[in-house]
């Protein structure tokens, strides 16, 4: 059985839990970082997950490549800078389970990768990918000229047969304004085989009152399908190829709610695991609210192994890999 290539791009930052000068957990994360560590857990054998991403060389990078790898993560597209090292940010939570964020990330690793002088045979490694994975967040921080040039690659590997998997992930702070944000993403949009948008994003980002008017803009500029995450109503998608009906994918209601942080990261990783694994819209949309349900139960962006097992286990007992992509 041949196994997927699947290149997710983005960055990895030190994740500080808790309470400023109080008990603190150490950790990793990001929001591209955690879809790859739950489709590796996902895809199992079936699929071969790259992180393309730089890291320092510092013992923090050292560590976290080494947990990457031992996820079963592919890592032979991670790039060293001797320069620079990862980002950090400090995650605070509310009685709710809600999480406001600090971030020191502007002069991280990451944030260099066009300019590594390993970039040029990184580039041509991407050829030999299946699927193709990045969010707002993987092209907001890097440099306005440097974001240009991988939209640039990302184009021609759209040319060339990847399928591309956007999440728009908006964080206004990371964008000079929302014009530079609308710009890149509508070049984004014309090669996204599928986007995954949130709600709360599309009105924060272009004002869209309803899941109707975003599925009406998201098509306007090129996309070919579209799931549109709603939090608690669970996720609406459209095929935009033609005049399809909306699927509404209701979630389940878990409790407790203890840190929501990355529950779109992991929905994306189901949802996405589940389709190239051939299974329909509708039951790869309820693994992603499984896996996500999962992962806002327990404090971090990335949980346990040992929790996310039995959801994998269970629901990716199929051999049948998907091929409607391909």
């Amino acid at each position: 059985m041949q196994r997927r290539k699947i290149a997710l791009i983005g960055e990895c930052m030190i994740e500080l839990n808790g309470i400023p000068f109080g008990a603190m957990t150490q950790s990793y994360g990001g929001d591209v970082l955690n879809s790859a560590v739950y489709l590796a857990r996902a895809g199992g054998k079936k699929f071969d997950v790259h992180f393309v991403t730089v890291m320092g060389t510092d013992p923090l990078s050292e560590g976290m490549i080494s947990s990457w790898q031992q996820e079963g993560i592919n890592t032979s597209l991670v790039l060293r800078d001797n320069a620079h090292q990862p980002g950090l940010y400090l995650i605070q939570l509310d009685e709710k389970g809600e999480r406001t964020f600090l971030y020191w990330r502007n002069n991280s690793a990451a944030r260099y990768l066009l300019q590594n002088p390993d970039y040029p045979r990184l580039r041509q490694q991407l050829q030999y990918m299946d699927v193709l994975y990045l969010s707002g967040i993987s092209l907001a921080i890097l440099p306005e000229h440097d974001r240009q040039l991988l939209l640039i690659d990302l184009k021609k590997l759209s040319s060339e047969g990847k399928v591309i998997f956007f999440d728009s992930n908006y964080r206004p702070a990371l964008w000079g304004n929302k014009t530079q944000a609308r710009e890149c993403y509508q070049q984004m949009y014309v090669i996204t085989d599928i986007a995954l948008v949130t709600d709360d994003d599309e009105a924060s980002l272009w004002g869209d009152m309803s899941t109707e008017e975003s599925f009406h803009r998201l098509k306007s500029m090129g996309v070919k399908q579209a799931i549109i995450k709603a939090g608690e109503q669970g996720c609406f998608y459209r095929d935009l190829s033609g005049c399809y009906a909306t699927q509404h994918i209701k979630t389940q209601p878990v409790t407790p709610v203890v840190d929501t942080t990355s529950a779109g990261d992991a929905f994306n990783a189901g949802f996405i695991a589940g389709l190239l694994n051939g299974k329909s819209i509708h039951d790869s949309a309820l693994m992603g609210h499984q896996l996500a349900g999962v992962v806002i139960q327990h404090k971090g962006a990335i949980i346990p192994q040992t929790v996310t097992q039995g959801i994998t286990a269970s629901f990716f007992n199929s051999n049948e890999i998907g091929d409607e992509f391909y």
